[in-house]
């Protein structure tokens, strides 16, 4: 949005690619396949949807179906106002409908009874996890994985564990040049410098050391390497894209809405 307001940003990376295309969209400071410009669409790093759950995981959760049982809560953001929540929602449905083979009425009371369980929809992940994490609240967080590592790291092993489910999500973090707040030839080659030193192995390697998904782990350490485990990950593009999934599923009326207003 600051972007877009004017804010003259040479280089933005954001938790949706549809927002960095609304930027293309709306200023037409992007060329509209800004995500073709750089390697594995744009992203140089991934992260995932886990569950993180109180230390020795009392409530025994192991997949998404546990999530719907009457004595889980789970902790969410709302994913109208959470770029993070909207993975949340969309890892949940993936499981959803690979476990109810599509049946979309099946898909949407399971949706249903899940967001049953949440006790509070915060506007952020961050809040959300401060729910979980300081309040005490609920007994199972949806997080970004490098969130959920980064929670082992500053509360303690013995605070947290981390559940992997069966299905997740490829949650790309996208980078983009913004070509039209290029003032100078110094300017853009210093933007694209840092953009191509994301991909560099000392750059890939410090990614991994912080929790997330690289592509080379040529220079990484082992054990940054070894810490991720084995998950069935689903593309955003499996359900046609950001640019559909939006207004289908978080616009205005969308799917969403009409599962939450059901309650």
């Amino acid at each position: 949005r600051a972007v877009i307001d004017g804010l003259e940003a040479t280089v933005v990376t954001l938790a949706l690619s549809a927002d960095i295309s609304a930027i293309a969209e709306r200023t037409g400071k992007l060329p509209e396949d800004w995500q073709s410009s750089l390697p594995h669409n744009s992203s140089p790093y991934t992260s995932t949807i886990v569950f993180l759950v109180r230390d020795g995981n009392p409530k025994g959760i192991s997949d998404w179906e546990d999530l719907t049982r009457d004595d889980v809560q789970v902790i969410t953001p709302n994913p109208k106002t959470s770029g993070g929540a909207r993975w949340n929602f969309m890892a949940a449905w993936a499981w959803a409908e690979e476990e109810f083979g599509g049946n979309d009425e099946k898909v949407r009371s399971y949706m249903s009874d899940l967001f049953l369980n949440v006790p509070v929809l915060d506007t952020g992940a961050r809040g959300s996890t401060n729910t979980f994490t300081q309040r005490g609240i609920g007994d199972v967080l949806l997080a970004w994985e490098n969130e959920a590592f980064l929670a082992l790291a500053e509360q303690g092993e013995d605070a947290f564990d981390i559940v992997v489910p069966s299905v997740s999500m490829l949650a790309e973090l996208p980078v983009a040049l913004v070509e039209g707040n290029i003032t100078s030839d110094a300017q853009r080659e210093a933007a694209q410098a840092y953009l191509d030193h994301l991909y560099s192995p000392e750059a890939q390697a410090v990614a991994l050391k912080h929790y997330y998904r690289a592509w080379d782990t040529s220079a990484a350490a082992q054990e940054d390497v070894e810490r991720f485990p084995e998950v069935e990950r689903l593309s955003i593009d499996d359900f046609g894209g950001w640019a559909e999934v939006q207004p289908e599923f978080f616009g205005e009326g969308g799917v969403f809405d009409q599962i939450y207003s059901e309650q």
